[in-house]
């Protein structure tokens, strides 16, 4: 069946009134769409790709800003039976080419004035097959004569009456492009059926009660195999998506939309509990103690709740209190009403978890790649285990091969690399299973475990084996360290180089009257880096010696998407780093 007509019309037809999705006007405050106004929008979107000579197979790319109108054209594409190609907002024009050159895109959906000039200056090049390019906002300021349109113009003759383009379980739906941490984009092709399958295993994994009035937040970039998947599945159940276009603007925005779920990255769940933290330590004595009441009120209830067991008449009067007194407070901030957040794209602390746990919120750890369709094992909401990524989904196969490496068989493993079959051979085993690329393990119960990415597994001069993801989460659990680091290959020890949290660090020049002149000269100051040292040495007070990080440096900005050091999902690249800060490197040693 097709992706979009197994979204559409069931849930226009049966609820054809409920809300779909929800976005932010801007002088007006958030509106909604039916599901009745938002598939006739979709149908009339699809007649005009038609109208336009986009036809099955076809290859069309969204180059914006979390919107109503990304997924409108994305189910559109797809309704039609052609190919959507997802492209970061944050990619610049050389990036955006390539996708562009290498997927054969014949049309694209831009939403501000940066993409739109980019994608003008790509187009009257006319070294791609890019005809013609539509824009969701009137703010933009466009040239008609160039094939340009905005989209409102592009539907507004469209007819709201639609028949679905008929596609098998293996027929292309997109063309993801992976960030990559290393190498050149390939373009990931995942099918109808691997989105309706892995969408089908996970309703049977969680067996969610009354999900069509789950309403979530879309604020990770729809470009992602994650937020993509999980507002699709979301949409699919039945339930409301808002879309938030600046993910800077999330606090503010969860307490005025007030979602029941959200995706999120570990670091979006490592600033609270850090945040939560710092706070308590700031707090009077008696507010410490009322606290860690509190904290261990809710752990205990939680853990009974983990393992199915009944809670104590009393345990429940002491867990109202402290929800009352501490844990409401913090869910506030996050709108009140947050109670599941798949949270995928790399590890995240036990203790993170667990915090989460006890406060009420249930954060689903699981573990996926954009070549998985996302999810292939996912914490369930009970019987779970902490530090772990869960168990696999049904239809889900999981082994360790050579190198601890995990592989994978099932309904969500990708086609294949477009038009890259030699790469495509190397991620597959002779026997069919899917090449990963991470190490893991399963313990006795059947939860998998990762170790890290092998190709990231570093080795000292000394022969021992380092593995800096873990080390680098245990790190930024701490909210004066936003980003960070490690170098270990071929060293006779571990360095770093750590970004500081630029706002927890003012408020330490403030508390500690330091002067603010600019963060080159801060981060070089003794009393800065002596602080630094001190809460470095606290953080892995635990870790064998030859895993603890030995020196370091303080940059004195953050690693940024644009200069190509981390990707669109926050991931640093580490051997842009490496390269681009080998003398400050060579320094520490």
């Amino acid at each position: 069946m097709n992706l979009a007509e197994a979204i559409i019309r069931k849930n226009v037809e049966k609820h054809p009134l409920k809300s779909a999705v929800g976005f932010k006007k801007k002088d007006s405050g958030w509106k909604e769409l039916s599901w009745n106004k938002f598939g006739e929008i979709v149908y009339k979107t699809a007649n005009a790709l038609k109208s336009s000579g986009i036809v099955e197979n076809d290859k069309v790319a969204i180059y914006a800003d979390n919107s109503a109108e990304w997924m409108i054209f994305d189910l559109a594409v797809l309704s039609v039976g052609a190919i959507t190609v997802p492209i970061y907002s944050t990619n610049n024009g050389e990036q955006t080419e390539f996708i562009l050159t290498d997927s054969g895109s014949k049309m694209i959906l831009v939403g501000n004035q940066s993409q739109y000039d980019a994608c003008l200056e790509i187009l009257q090049k006319q070294n791609t097959q890019l005809a013609t390019i539509i824009v969701s906002k009137k703010a933009v300021w466009i040239k008609k004569e160039f094939s340009s349109v905005y989209l409102e113009d592009f539907i507004a003759k469209s007819s709201p009456k639609f028949d679905f383009t008929n596609k098998e379980n293996d027929d292309t739906a997109t063309l993801i492009y992976t960030s990559g941490t290393t190498g050149t984009p390939k373009g990931v092709m995942l099918s109808h059926g691997n989105f309706i399958k892995a969408f089908d295993a996970h309703f049977d994994y969680f067996q969610f009660r009354n999900f069509e009035e789950e309403l979530s937040l879309a604020f990770l970039p729809l470009t992602h195999v994650f937020e993509r998947s999980w507002s699709l599945l979301c949409l699919y159940g039945g339930a409301r998506v808002y879309f938030l276009e600046d993910p800077k603007d999330i606090a503010k925005t969860l307490e005025e939309v007030k979602p029941t779920m959200m995706c999120a990255v570990p670091r979006f769940f490592q600033k609270i509990y850090a945040g939560v933290l710092e706070k308590a330590e700031e707090g009077s004595s008696l507010k410490k103690k009322i606290f860690s009441w509190a904290l261990e009120t809710g752990w205990q209830t939680a853990e009974l709740r983990r393992n199915e067991k009944a809670i104590p008449f009393g345990l429940k009067i002491k867990e109202t209190f402290a929800d009352l007194l501490v844990f409401s407070k913090i869910k506030e901030k996050m709108g009140g009403r947050l109670w599941f957040l798949p949270c995928g794209g790399a590890s995240l602390s036990p203790e993170v978890t667990r915090f989460f746990e006890s406060i009420g919120i249930h954060v689903t750890v699981g573990y996926g790649l954009t070549e998985t369709t996302a999810t292939l094992t996912a914490l369930p909401l009970t019987r779970f285990e902490h530090g772990s990524c869960g168990q696999p989904l049904p239809g889900v196969e999981i082994r360790i091969g050579e190198q601890n490496e995990i592989q994978a068989k099932g309904n969500g493993i990708m086609k294949g690399y477009y038009n890259k079959a030699e790469e495509t051979e190397k991620v597959f085993t002779d026997d069919g299973w899917f090449k990963t690329g991470d190490a893991g393990r399963f313990d006795e119960y059947g939860n998998l475990f990762i170790t890290d990415r092998i190709k990231d597994l570093m080795k000292t001069s000394n022969g021992k084996y380092i593995a800096p993801q873990q080390i680098e989460n245990l790190l930024t659990n701490n909210n004066f360290i936003q980003q960070i680091t490690l170098i270990a290959e071929g060293r006779q020890f571990v360095s770093a180089l750590i970004v500081p949290n630029f706002e927890f660090l003012k408020e330490f020049l403030k508390k500690n009257g330091i002067s603010f002149t600019n963060w080159e000269e801060i981060v070089s100051k003794k009393e800065i880096v002596d602080f630094y040292k001190v809460k470095v040495k606290e953080l892995q007070s635990h870790l064998s010696d030859f895993e603890k990080v030995k020196k370091f440096t303080l940059m004195p900005a953050e690693f940024e998407i644009g200069s190509g050091e981390i990707t669109p999902t926050l991931k640093v690249k580490r051997n842009v780093v490496l390269k681009k800060y080998a003398d400050i490197i060579e320094k520490m040693y």
